[in-house]
């Protein structure tokens, strides 16, 4: 990454820290009840930024990169680089600051918005008996490609690509049950695939100004879908498109966390970095209804 993009995303990080982070530190004191917060060899906003940059990288291995390229050869732009555990353990507290950060890099509504949910897998099938991180939290799901132990995570994007709203659920958890809550400040047509099928979930989404659009199963009879419906979902791939985006070039999932806020803090700093992307999927062509 060049020079210009790593400063470019350590201001805007720097801007929304320096305008959150006095209100930030005297919830962290009033709410886990922390007398005073020290200062560290790293800000707030030099950390978020060393996290997101790991997500713009070729490393799949945060230590390495950290070790490799923040201490060597980008040292000139983190002189006060702290030692790998300190990093861990700085970035830990990062949770709900990367949470508020990501939703300040959100994108608007178009009109036209497109739903869908990937699997986040935290092991192998064969290992889900050994695994004891996620134990208790993770479950089994199945999607497309077959069965999983892991998360979902739901999302919304506008046809250019951008994303609206993300929730995170256990993978056992049904596409439907989450869409009010992804769609609570959206309008206009909501594109998806036939997991989406509902009439109550049409009908509550209806009330609140949004058409959900599906395509019907072979066992249903056929309903009305105008042409410029018709035209949109056959563009729906651009949601699994950036899903798979997310996955492998922003890297949200992997196999090898130790605690649930590693997980999120992965999760949450590769969505942010998503949005940074300066060539993001998106429809070559839209059509607009009269």
């Amino acid at each position: 990454m060049n020079e210009d993009k790593i400063t470019s995303i350590f201001v805007d990080v720097d801007d929304f820290c320096q305008s959150i982070l006095k209100n930030w530190y005297a919830y962290q004191k009033r709410v886990h009840n922390r007398k005073r917060i020290r200062n560290q060899q790293l800000t707030e906003s030099e950390i978020i930024t060393i996290m997101l940059l790991f997500h713009f990288s070729h490393y799949r291995n945060f230590k390495q990169f950290y070790l490799l390229s923040i201490k060597s050869n980008l040292s000139e732009f983190f002189p006060s680089a702290m030692s790998y555990p300190r990093m861990v353990i700085a970035m830990q507290s990062l949770s709900e600051l990367l949470a508020h950060y990501l939703k300040s890099r959100l994108s608007q509504p178009t009109g036209i918005a497109f739903i869908d949910s990937t699997s986040l897998k935290v092991c192998h099938n064969k290992r889900i008996l050994r695994h004891r991180v996620f134990k208790h939290i993770a479950k089994r799901g199945k999607s497309s490609m077959g069965w999983f132990y892991g998360f979902k995570l739901h999302l919304v994007i506008n046809h250019q690509g951008e994303l609206l709203s993300a929730r995170v659920t256990s993978g056992e958890v049904d596409d439907r049950k989450p869409v009010v809550d992804l769609t609570a400040h959206l309008s206009g047509n909501l594109y998806g695939d036939k997991g989406y099928l509902s009439e109550i979930l049409t009908n509550t989404l209806k009330e609140k100004g949004i058409t959900l659009i599906t395509n019907v199963r072979k066992n249903m009879k056929n309903k009305f879908i105008s042409c410029f419906d018709k035209a949109v979902l056959r563009k729906r791939f651009i949601i699994e498109t950036v899903n798979d985006v997310l996955k492998n070039v922003c890297q949200i999932e992997h196999t090898r966390h130790r605690s649930i806020v590693n997980f999120m803090n992965n999760l949450l700093a590769g969505l942010i970095a998503y949005t940074f992307l300066e060539n993001k999927p998106k429809c070559s062509i839209v059509l607009v209804p009269t």
